[in-house]
């Protein structure tokens, strides 16, 4: 290391957030890396993150953990997003002390989305008569086969309003006296906006790739060293590849379907 040079930790964020052990990006996946990044000596985080959001669970687990390592080490993280931070994808943003995104960045989607299908009018075109039996009146909460009920729709939206008013605090937090009151309505809406915008609205700090603007922060010789998720013996031998296989291509497909709501 050069004399006076800095070095800054870079991990990846990256995918559909979702708990499992197919996923990628979840707090259980990332143990190896918070390990590694626990354990070595740096002079702050650099977080790079593409995701369309996913689980409000394991976005509150990743983004905590990344806020108690750096208060840990007493150093500052900077975010910076590539395609996409949006919904939970924004939530692990604001686990930085500033974020940076390309012009073509698509930012925001404070907001909180459940979606299912409904089968009550094909069961009844096809004749077939659903029986379900339950110990607990609502066991049965939002059945896809029974019309959605005005109890279960009430304590849906109310779930939803919680968890909305938690990621509405978390970027609070993080965001502070960048997001004006005068805008909170709109940022909080569930809207997404380019780099640009986002940053008249307060959601981001300025444009910059990561490379460029850690430069400009700790000097031309500064350290940008990656580190990466340790693979599994079962990935490194490459077991279970096929009979994983239809299981795989419906998280691609979800994944897919996340990403192009945002364009991509």
């Amino acid at each position: 290391m050069f004399r006076g040079s800095k070095t800054v930790i870079s991990i990846d964020l990256k995918g559909v957030i979702a708990s499992g052990a197919r996923a990628q990006l979840n707090n259980e996946a990332l143990n190896s890396i918070f390990t590694k990044l626990e354990k070595m000596k740096c002079d702050a985080i650099s977080i790079n993150i593409n995701s369309p959001g996913g689980s409000p669970v394991q976005s509150s687990l990743i983004g905590n953990k990344i806020k108690s390592i750096a208060l840990k080490k007493k150093i500052k993280v900077y975010a910076f997003v590539e395609d996409v931070a949006a919904s939970g994808g924004y939530w692990l943003a604001c686990s930085a002390d500033k974020i940076y995104a390309d012009n073509n960045s698509i930012i925001g989607s404070i907001g909180v989305i459940s979606g299912g299908f409904g089968f009550t009018g094909l069961i009844k075109k096809i004749g077939v008569e659903r029986r379900i039996f339950t110990a607990g009146q609502n066991k049965s909460f939002l059945d896809p086969f029974s019309p959605v009920n005005k109890t279960d729709l009430n304590k849906l939206k109310k779930i939803q309003n919680n968890i909305h008013d938690n990621f509405i605090s978390w970027v609070k937090s993080s965001r502070g006296k960048k997001i004006k009151s005068s805008n909170e309505k709109e940022i909080f809406s569930g809207s997404f906006w380019l780099a640009k915008e986002a940053k008249s609205l307060g959601l981001i700090d300025d444009i910059g790739s990561e490379a460029r603007t850690l430069k400009s922060i700790f000097g031309e010789k500064v350290k940008i060293k990656k580190i990466k998720q340790a693979k599994s013996l079962k990935q490194k031998l490459g077991l279970g590849i096929h009979q994983d296989y239809v299981s795989t291509l419906f998280d691609k497909l979800r994944e897919e379907q996340l990403f192009s709501k945002y364009g991509l």
